[in-house]
């Protein structure tokens, strides 16, 4: 307990009104290069925004996208809770139009805070830490989608967005600048699981189980594998080749830049190194009994908050300009959870499955405690200091809105194709 009061006062201390200065010069700045954003995607996006009413917050927008995944998340727990199936058809267009909706309101939040003039830097970490969640969140609807259920690839596949988020949100540390490449997860990433899931509406998730030629008629390249087979190879070639080397020489050219070292900032990936390390040496440990009895959903709904909390101190940090953080109370019991089901390799007893069920609910429940505690004082202190709210717009922000709405006139939402692009400044 002492432990607890203590972190809730540093934080405070971290939050004070000297610490909360540079919210007040706030600017969001981001470059997207992708093809399908600037070119497509864009124009639907500018035109969806015209549709969301003037008196709703951009985050409150940010929050009912979220709502379209967690809706999924309980579809999947009635529907197809061993997530093998397969489920009515619709569970799948469900999934789909969950992801599609997510996908489009987490891009018109910042359209809708310029519409209604209440920028400001907890937009950005609203909406960041939204992302956080829901990587693993969403991450159970494509594993779904698949057939894959409760299963090593299912863990994977809840691993590998967050290793994406939390570099990509070391990266705009340092940088203070979101890259999205060419070809990126937030839009080609989102768009290739939103198709899978329309494919499994379609002809159902055993496709994916099938010989990759029984399905498309192209030469024997891949023999008899399928997708399935080939999964994890994806996902982890995908990070290592396409993700990590562009966050890497992004940092490394702001650190030349900035005339500082790039190898003593290496040590900011141990928390990551640690926290996949230990899930996957909880769940693919042969003494665990997670995977093997079905509560995959509920390890992601505790990961969630875990990973949740750590890439949300990163943003704040990154908003404050304070030192990196690398530790959060909720990774204690993660490792704690790693040691416990691995002691039998030293020769302890192996632990009940209900009492690693158990240890891991009250992991649920401390980590929502703590991570909506903090939230909320996160969120308070923020508001309190910028005079705003949070989920809705105040009235004597009015005036501010009118101006900024005027100031758009008949002019599109859409900004020039530039190298900094505030799609989601809020």
């Amino acid at each position: 307990m002492s432990a607890i009061l203590r972190m809730v006062q540093e934080t405070q201390d971290s939050l004070s009104d000297d610490a909360l200065l540079p919210l007040k010069s706030y600017k969001y700045s981001s470059v997207d290069k992708s093809f399908i954003s600037n070119y497509i995607l864009r124009h639907y996006w500018n035109a969806f925004v015209e549709l969301v009413p003037m008196w709703m917050a951009p985050n409150m927008v940010t929050l009912l996208g979220f709502m379209w995944i967690v809706a999924n998340v309980f579809i999947i727990e009635i529907f197809v809770p061993d997530m093998v199936g397969p489920g009515p058809g619709w569970i799948y267009f469900s999934f789909a139009l969950g992801m599609w909706m997510y996908s489009t309101l987490d891009n018109v939040d910042g359209k809708q805070a310029r519409r209604t003039g209440t920028s400001s830097g907890l937009g950005e970490l609203f909406d960041h830490g939204i992302d956080s969640l829901n990587c693993t969140l969403a991450s159970l609807l494509s594993t779904a989608a698949m057939g894959f259920g409760s299963t090593q690839l299912g863990a994977w596949t809840a691993i590998v967005p967050c290793l994406a988020m939390y570099f990509s949100t070391w990266e705009t540390f340092h940088t203070h600048t979101l890259y999205l490449g060419y070809f990126n997860g937030p839009t080609e990433g989102l768009l290739i699981a939103i198709s899978i899931m329309v494919a499994s509406g379609i002809w159902g998730p055993g496709m994916w189980s099938q010989p990759i030629t029984g399905f498309i008629n192209i030469p024997q390249i891949f023999g008899t594998a399928s997708i399935k087979d080939l999964w994890v190879p994806i996902l982890l070639g995908g990070f290592f080749l396409g993700h990590l080397p562009g966050c890497v020489m992004n940092v490394a050219a702001a650190r030349k830049k900035q005339g500082l070292a790039f190898t003593p900032i290496l040590k900011e990936w141990v928390p990551m190194i640690a926290f996949t390390s230990c899930i996957i040496a909880w769940l693919f440990s042969p003494y665990s009994t997670i995977l093997s009895n079905n509560h995959l959903v509920l390890f992601c709904w505790v990961i969630a908050f875990v990973f949740g909390r750590m890439t949300t101190m990163i943003i704040l940090a990154h908003l404050l300009r304070q030192p990196f953080p690398y530790w959060t109370v909720l990774q204690a019991p993660l490792i704690g959870g790693a040691v416990l089901v691995n002691l039998p390799i030293l020769g302890f007893p192996v632990i009940a499955p209900w009492l690693e069920l158990l240890y891991l609910r009250v992991y649920l429940v401390f980590a929502f405690v703590i991570y909506m505690h903090w939230a909320v004082l996160v969120i308070n202190r923020i508001t309190t200091f910028l005079g705003i709210n949070c989920l809705t717009i105040r009235k004597d922000r009015g005036a501010a809105r009118d101006r900024a709405y005027r100031t758009l006139g008949d002019a599109p939402l859409e900004e020039p194709r530039a190298s900094t692009d505030t799609n989601k400044t809020h």
